[in-house]
């Protein structure tokens, strides 16, 4: 028996409809949602969510948020979220080699916490969206 998922946005609806599973990396570690799932709210780590149907999966780079779990009912508010198909490679490409060159320009911990982290969050968000759509692409995934 399947359960409705969403994925939203401040911006858009990104999914919804009726799933069999999500898989998402929560801040404690990976959480598979089935069905009947115990009731749950907890954060959300950039990373990779997937969404599991009788139609096979479909995959969404997460740039963070919060995860909420009913019975009946998956909601994942997203700071932000895209589809595997929605993945300018390329783009992605750019973002992590700009990330990259700032962080080895010199960015410190210690005197700029708030921009490392910043960029630290830039890069992990341009490597995920990197493995999505690889993998959509049928290619390297690292």
């Amino acid at each position: 028996m399947p359960m409705q998922c969403e994925i939203v946005t401040q911006e858009r609806l990104i999914f919804s409809g009726e799933v069999d599973m999500v898989v998402v990396d929560g801040q404690e570690g990976r959480l598979g949602i089935l069905p009947h799932h115990t009731p749950l709210l907890t954060t959300l780590k950039i990373g990779e969510l997937v969404v599991r149907a009788n139609r096979g999966e479909q995959r969404y780079a997460i740039g963070g948020g919060v995860l909420e779990v009913r019975p009946d009912k998956v909601t994942v508010l997203a700071d932000v979220a895209e589809a595997s198909d929605e993945i300018d490679l390329n783009r992605a490409l750019e973002a992590k080699a700009r990330a990259e060159k700032l962080l080895t320009e010199g960015i410190k911990v210690t005197s700029h916490p708030e921009e490392y982290a910043n960029l630290t969050n830039a890069l992990l968000r341009a490597n995920v969206r990197l493995k999505i759509a690889r993998r959509r692409q049928g290619g390297f995934e690292g």
